[in-house]
């Protein structure tokens, strides 16, 4: 069973960012200021020894492939910031393909939307906006992508580099550009491109550009979420109900949303897949806090033992029900969402841990 882990590139300082947020900005900046807002509530989340890392430092990319290998993390999925020929945070990516000696399987996903202040602040303000240009722009998008595609150690199946777009439906020309792709892929020599989505807003059953895919990944939580939206909103109101009396603020100003993690997790595991396409998903936490603080999302009832539980089942149902040898996770490293692997200071390696034990469990583990 191949775990693929989403991978987020933002734990070093760029110019964009020193002049949007402030000099020095990194993911760690939100992680380390969140603060709790109810009691109990588990803010900030410390890496253990604190061990603030910068992804510039490649010996940090060496330590996280150790990690992942030794506790059966197949590969990293890299966000990639392309936006019609300007990039954000690409050096960490192009940092693994430089240093062959890594031994780390990977893939990339183009998060192809605008980047805005929405995710911080809950403003709509448009920082760089996505545009698509045309025929000559995506060749020099695929040419850039190409030597990873071309890297032994990115994730291809039947000789076709395994390619996610998070929102294809925002892509104007979609069929145009992806069957461009698909013939400069087949000019290099591979027998075209395994292409997937990840949001749950496209859906390839439904969209004209369907047949373009050969995946769609139920990113979790959000994929469940998406699908039980009604259901959700009572879960949310009795969550809230139930500990809105331990907050320091008056409901009526609070607008946490809360999750029940064994009710989202069981939701997870009563998926019934749209068809042979759907590659499953599985989630470790949720917790935006450190990003919209009481604004936030927030999944309530984790613990490692319940991971490593539900997590042993979704491995099971991927082959039995999905039929596929794969699994896309949240996440390796999403510190600002709650969604990460690597030791913390409360559970040190607990949450890796539960990704081997699950593995074994299911006998999908092997020693290294």
């Amino acid at each position: 069973m191949k775990i693929i882990a989403f991978y987020l590139p933002q734990f070093h300082t760029f110019p964009e960012n020193d002049e949007w947020w402030g000099k020095g900005f990194t993911e760690w900046t939100n992680v380390k200021t969140a603060v709790p807002i109810f009691e109990g509530h588990e803010q900030p989340r410390i890496p253990l020894n604190r061990n603030y890392y910068n992804l510039l430092d490649i010996e940090t990319l060496r330590w996280q492939s150790r990690l992942a290998k030794e506790y059966g993390i197949y590969g990293f999925c890299f966000y990639h910031y392309w936006f019609d020929g300007k990039m954000l945070m690409h050096q960490p990516m192009e940092m693994l393909l430089k240093n062959k000696d890594i031994k780390q399987k990977f893939c990339i996903c183009w998060a192809n939307e605008d980047w805005t202040r929405a995710w911080a602040k809950k403003e709509r303000t448009v920082l760089i906006g996505q545009t698509y240009g045309e025929e000559s722009d995506w060749r020099i998008h695929f040419e850039y992508l190409l030597p990873f595609f071309q890297d032994e150690r990115y994730i291809k199946i039947e000789n076709k580099p395994l390619f996610i777009i998070y929102r294809p439906e925002l892509i104007k020309p979609l069929r145009e550009m992806l069957e461009v792709w698909e013939g400069l892929a087949r000019q290099y020599g591979f027998e075209g491109i395994a292409l997937a989505y990840q949001q749950a807003p496209y859906n390839h059953m439904k969209e004209e550009t369907g047949d373009l895919f050969d995946y769609g990944i139920e990113y979790q939580p959000g994929f469940v979420r998406f699908q039980q939206q009604k259901t959700f909103s009572v879960i949310r109101r009795k969550i809230l109900h139930e500990i809105v009396s331990k907050l320091k603020l008056p409901q009526k100003k609070w607008s946490t949303i809360y999750y029940d993690y064994d009710d989202t997790w069981k939701r997870i595991l009563n998926i019934k897949p749209r068809d042979n396409k759907m590659i499953p998903g599985a989630f470790v936490d949720w917790d935006n806090t450190p990003r919209y603080n009481q604004h936030a999302s927030v999944v309530v009832g984790y613990s490692k033992e319940k991971f490593q539980k539900y997590l042993s089942e979704q491995i099971k149902r991927a082959k039995e029900v999905y039929h596929k040898d794969m699994l896309f996770l949240f996440a390796w490293n999403e510190w600002g969402e709650g969604g990460y692997l690597e030791p913390d200071e409360e559970e040190e390696y607990g949450r890796l841990s539960a990704v081997r034990e699950s593995l074994k469990s299911c006998n999908e583990w092997e020693e290294a």
